[in-house]
């Protein structure tokens, strides 16, 4: 007798990774608005600090905005394929696109993370932290999550390859 109460390993592989993109969608999304509002007027002198003035924010924001609208590709596919049950590409297209697409735009994540986190040590090194250093570094770490998301995705991803090769 079959017992058909509990899902297949494929649903649950599935669903997982449904729920990974979620949570890069959320984390990279908070990231995104916490760096892009982050000003900062020095009391003292009234200068005006905003992340567009330094291109290591700036190149952090564009790796948040290329794996934000790559996720939103990705969830959209996962949504589509846990309703159905089909999948959008057909033969080994799909698992090769998700494969090499988590894994280039997770190296994307992880640069922009490390930009962030680099930029702000080397700029307030012994200075007191203030408000835009404690945003940068927060929207830094939330994109170092982003990724370890991706990465696990990514890894989710790369089990689906060679069951699709030997099958």
């Amino acid at each position: 007798m079959v017992d058909n109460s509990s899902p297949s390993s494929s649903t649950v592989s599935r669903t997982v990774l449904l729920f990974l993109r979620v949570l890069t969608f959320v984390f990279l999304l908070i990231a995104l608005i916490l760096i892009a509002a982050n000003k900062y007027t020095n009391d003292e002198t009234g200068d005006k600090v905003k992340f567009s003035d330094f291109y290591a924010y700036r190149y952090m924001i564009s790796t948040i905005v290329i794996g934000f609208a790559y996720n939103l590709l990705q969830m959209a596919l996962s949504i589509f394929i846990v309703v159905s049950g089909n999948r959008v590409f057909n033969g080994d297209s799909g698992y090769l696109f998700n494969f090499f697409g988590d894994k280039i735009i997770s190296y994307f994540l992880i640069s922009g993370s490390a930009a962030g986190f680099g930029v702000t040590v080397e700029m307030f090194r012994g200075v007191p932290s203030n408000s835009f250093s404690d945003k940068a570094n927060a929207s830094a770490s939330l994109l170092l999550i982003g990724f370890l998301f991706t990465a696990i995705a990514s890894t989710y991803t790369a089990f689906a390859l060679p069951k699709k090769a030997n099958n």
